[in-house]
């Protein structure tokens, strides 16, 4: 079940105060190997780098498989729900795309990664529209430079 429904919604003006703050981290989610492959046979990229750990130990220099970025862009989903508080009165919220989005560095299959948000922007565009603008780092445990890093806009809508 996504955190967020188990949290209590927030006002508007609750979450709005939080900009320029960092609204939380997410737990640790791992991205093994039966992960990647899936993530593989959905988009059908089954680059050996991706899916052939010993051609990717032989022929490269990561030492085993990573994860595709955009598989490690798409774990922003489950992160940012154990994270971003839900806001009364909302009706929907919808992916409106990313400003920015750098991948830093390759996650190895085995590694964790999480994500770490910070409330940059969120301003009304209309009565019952409102944008947000998310800074989202994905940390890979026990590494120093991050997966991703990424300007994430966002849409939520009121009745």
């Amino acid at each position: 079940m996504n955190e967020i429904w188990k949290k209590p919604p927030i006002t508007l003006e609750a979450y709005q105060a939080m900009v320029g703050k960092e609204i939380g981290v997410s737990s640790w989610h791992l991205i093994d190997q039966p992960r990647i492959d899936t993530y593989a046979d959905v988009t059908a990229d089954h680059q050996f780098i991706h899916v052939d750990p010993e051609r990717a130990k032989q022929e490269t220099a990561f030492g085993t498989t990573i994860a595709h970025g955009f598989l490690t862009m798409s774990m922003l989903s489950v992160m940012s729900y154990e994270v971003m508080p839900a806001i009364a009165g909302t009706t929907m919220g919808v992916n409106y795309g990313f400003d920015k989005l750098r991948f830093i560095s390759p996650v190895r299959s085995g590694k964790r990664v999480r994500g770490r948000f910070v409330l940059a922007e969120a301003k009304l565009r209309k009565p019952n529209e409102l944008q947000s603008r998310t800074n989202v780092t994905v940390e890979i445990e026990g590494e120093d430079k991050p997966a991703l890093v990424a300007d994430w806009l966002g849409l939520i809508y009121f009745a």
